[in-house]
């Protein structure tokens, strides 16, 4: 997985996650949805650079 699109993954997920724990803490649900849709985005980029990796080799 190439440096910037790793630490692109991760800090989507960072984001996803803080942003769906705020949403849970202050009762809005939109801020959650938010947050659940960054982690799955961060998942999502992950997962493709790793079937890139794999192809790579």
């Amino acid at each position: 997985m190439s440096g910037t699109e790793k630490s692109k993954a991760h800090t989507e997920q960072a984001k996803g996650k803080a942003k769906e724990t705020v949403g849970r803490a202050v009762g809005n649900e939109r801020m959650t949805a938010e947050g659940r849709a960054d982690q799955t985005k961060g998942h999502a980029r992950q997962a493709k650079e790793d079937i890139k990796d794999t192809f790579r080799h």
